[in-house]
C-alpha cells in the first residue's frame, strides 16, 4: 500500500511536454468520440510544464504559479475554492488528499511554470495537470502508469472542474512522442508510437516553423460551440469532425511514408476544416500570419490547438526555414523552430 503524504516529507519536481496538434484536433472531444471514435495525431515538443511540490511545517498550503505572478495562500483544512484563481493547482491538490491522503490535508507548497502563455494552443492547462498529477505519484509513491496519470488528469480537468475540452492534451503530456491517439466508446484510449526511419523525423523537424500569434484565446467557448453542435447533430459540424478524423488516418500514412509535401497538404485540409467547426476558430491576425507564411515559402499550416489565437504551425523546405522565421516576426509573430521530445511526464526528487 502506497504510504501517505503525512508519514513522510517530500520535495520532488515534474515536468510534462507540450504538444502540437498535427490532425484529428476536435474529435477527441464528447459526444464525438463516444459516438462515433475519434482519431488524434499528436507530437509533443521540447517546451514543458514543471511542477514543484514540497512539504512545509508552516500550517499552511501554499499554491503558485511563478510564471503567472500569482499565489494563494490556505490555512491547513480551509475549503479551497474550485471556481476561479490557480484552480488547476487547488483541484489537483484535493483529488490527492481526497483519494490518497484519507482526507487529511497536507501543509504544501506547490508551484509551477510553463514554458508558453496561457492559451498557447500548445495543450499547456492539461499538461500542467499531468505534472502536478505526476509530482504527487511519485511524492506519494502511488502505483499509476501513463494511461492512469492520464486519466486521472483528465478527470480532474474535465468532470471535477468542469473545463471544456478534450483528451489528447493528457495523453499526449503522460505518454510523450509523436502517437496517433484513438478515443472509443466507453471511455477507452488506445495509444499507438510512430516508428520511423531517423531520416523522416529529421526532415520533418527541419521542415516545421512555429508561431506564436501574439493573442491568447479563449478555447472553452470555442470548444463549447464545437460540443453544441455536436450535441444538436448539425451536419456541417460532424461532416467537419469526419474530415478532420479521416485527416489523422492520412497524416499517419505521410509520416511513416517520410512524404513532407503530404504532410503540409493535410495540415492545410485539416485547417480549413476546422474553421467551419466553430465561430472564432480564426481572426484577422491569425489570417494575417496564414498569408505572409504562404507568401514567403510554406506550403501547408494550420493552429495548433481550438484556434482563435495561440501557436500555428507550418511546412516549408529547411532551406527556407529561417526566412520564414524572420518574415513572421517582421510581421508581428513569435516564430522559431521547434525540436519533437519522445519522454513523458516525469518526476524526480530534488537533490539534497
Amino acid at each position: 500500500m502506497a504510504k501517505t503524504g503525512r508519514e513522510r516529507q517530500f520535495d520532488v519536481r515534474a515536468r510534462a511536454p507540450l504538444r502540437l496538434g498535427l490532425a484529428g484536433g476536435g474529435t477527441d472531444l464528447s459526444p464525438y468520440c463516444d459516438q462515433f471514435g475519434g482519431a488524434v495525431l499528436n507530437a509533443t515538443i521540447d517546451r514543458f510544464a514543471f511542477a514543484h511540490v514540497s512539504s512545509t511545517r508552516e500550517g499552511t498550503t501554499t499554491f503558485r504559479a511563478s510564471d503567472l505572478g500569482a499565489e494563494e495562500t490556505y490555512q491547513l483544512g480551509e475549503a479551497l475554492p474550485l471556481d476561479g484563481g490557480l484552480v488547476l493547482h487547488k483541484a489537483v491538490y484535493s483529488h490527492m488528499v481526497k483519494h490518497y491522503l484519507d482526507g487529511q490535508p497536507q501543509a504544501l507548497t506547490v508551484t509551477s511554470t510553463i514554458d508558453a502563455p496561457a492559451g498557447s494552443g500548445l495543450g499547456s492547462s492539461s499538461a500542467l495537470v499531468v505534472a502536478l498529477v505526476e509530482a504527487f505519484r511519485h511524492a506519494l509513491d502511488l502505483p499509476l502508469g501513463p494511461h492512469e496519470v492520464a486519466r486521472t488528469a483528465f478527470d480532474i480537468e474535465r468532470i471535477e472542474i468542469g473545463l471544456a475540452g478534450g483528451r489528447q492534451d493528457h495523453y499526449a503530456a503522460a505518454f510523450g512522442g509523436i502517437n496517433f491517439l484513438e478515443f472509443l466508446a466507453d471511455e477507452r484510449v488506445l495509444v499507438s508510437p510512430l516508428r520511423f526511419p531517423r531520416a523522416h523525423l529529421n526532415e520533418l523537424e527541419a521542415s516545421i516553423v512555429i508561431c506564436f500569434s501574439g493573442q491568447s484565446r479563449r478555447s472553452d467557448v470555442i470548444i463549447q460551440e464545437q460540443i453544441d453542435g455536436l450535441r444538436t447533430l448539425n451536419a456541417e459540424t460532424i461532416d467537419n469532425m469526419h474530415r478532420l478524423k479521416a485527416d489523422a488516418a492520412s497524416m499517419r500514412r505521410a509520416m511513416l511514408d517520410g512524404d513532407i509535401r503530404q504532410i503540409g497538404e493535410i495540415l492545410m485540409r485539416s485547417w480549413e476544416a476546422k474553421r467551419r467547426t466553430a465561430k472564432g476558430v480564426s481572426t484577422s491576425a491569425v489570417e494575417a500570419l496564414f498569408e505572409q507564411a504562404m507568401a514567403h515559402g510554406a506550403y501547408g499550416g494550420k493552429i495548433s490547438g481550438a484556434g482563435g489565437g495561440g501557436f500555428l504551425m507550418f511546412c516549408t523546405d529547411p532551406e527556407n526555414r529561417y526566412n520564414l522565421i524572420t518574415t513572421l516576426n517582421r510581421a508581428g509573430g513569435q516564430a522559431s523552430s521547434v525540436k519533437f521530445t519522445f519522454d513523458g511526464a516525469e518526476a524526480w526528487t530534488v537533490p539534497r
